[in-house]
């Protein structure tokens, strides 16, 4: 585990309420713990209370629980996680996402169907022709008390052979907690679909 955790890597915390997410740089790498200095405050992020941790390796995306040992300020001392697993190789962890939403833009809203999503895109399904330099507004459902809104920008449009478009983009978000929320929501999907 100590040639995963390394000096100067990013890593992104997600405590038991995700919308205290935080992220910081380890600064420090010991036997027994490591040390993160974070961005944000740690509102949410307690003394021996688990938190989940991300971090993008050589091998893909580690992840692992582990709980903080001290804090100071907005440095934390993480105790060294007991196991730890990697989520695949892409830098975000992409699901199968299907949803009948809306798309818009300037007035024009488009109506499509998400095939598969991830914290950095998603895919879709629709029988417009949809402008590949536009930007628009999604609304992503993830429960009934949870949603995401952010901005998709097409990259790669395909005509189908039935009709209709398969299109794939990137998001961009207002804020960085939607990024970990959805980052945090595919990361759990993916682990349960893979434990059915």
């Amino acid at each position: 585990m100590r040639e995963l955790i390394e000096k100067d890597r990013k890593i992104t915390i997600v405590p038991s309420d995700f919308k205290c997410a935080n992220k910081g740089t380890i600064v420090d790498v010991e036997p027994r713990f490591f040390t993160i200095e974070l961005e944000y405050e740690p509102d949410g992020i307690m003394r021996h209370n688990y938190c989940e941790f991300y971090t993008q390796t050589n091998h893909g995306t580690l992840y692992f629980d582990s709980y903080p040992e001290t804090i100071e300020g907005k440095r934390i001392k993480i105790a060294n996680p007991a196991k730890h697993r990697f989520l695949q190789r892409r830098q975000y962890t992409r699901i199968k996402f299907v949803h009948e939403l809306d798309l818009s833009a300037d007035n024009i809203t488009h109506k499509i169907t998400t095939l598969d999503i991830s914290a950095g895109g998603m895919k879709i399904r629709t029988e417009d022709n949809i402008n590949i330099e536009g930007n628009y507004r999604i609304i992503l459902p993830l429960s009934e008390e949870q949603s995401v809104e952010c901005m998709f920008s097409p990259i790669r449009i395909e005509k189908n052979e039935n009709g209709g478009y398969t299109i794939s983009g990137r998001f961009e978000y207002h804020n960085n907690k939607d990024k970990m929320t959805l980052t945090q929501y595919c990361t759990k999907r993916s682990i349960e679909i893979q434990n059915k």
